[in-house]
């Protein structure tokens, strides 16, 4: 696993207003001025927390006119779903530790 790829992915959803951006953008690619309808905040912030987005891999934006229409990357949403299931397996093959008896020191 890339833990510095995958830590850049989590900073980047781990403020609010992202997860949510994330969250609309799973429904499909949006035009900034639709995602503007679902927030308090002006197009110079929205741009601030895309720019952190597609900085982290997350996001890419497609300019259209004035606007900039954005759609989650299908690279992230197959990497961050492989990456955290292999976070969170307890199966032994996949542990870090390397040891058949590594669920032994999980809580379960």
């Amino acid at each position: 696993m890339d833990y510095q790829n995958y830590i850049q992915m989590l900073k980047a959803m781990a403020e609010p207003n992202r997860l949510k951006i994330i969250d609309l953008l799973s429904c499909g690619s949006l035009c900034a001025c639709d995602i503007l309808k679902y927030f308090n905040f002006s197009q110079p912030t929205l741009s601030h927390h895309m720019k952190v987005l597609q900085n982290a891999g997350i996001v890419f934006a497609v300019k259209d006119g004035k606007w900039q229409h954005y759609s989650l990357k299908k690279k992230f949403v197959r990497e961050f779903k492989q990456n955290t299931d292999k976070l969170l397996v307890n199966d032994g093959q996949h542990c870090i530790c390397q040891h058949s008896d590594c669920e032994d020191n999980v809580d379960k």
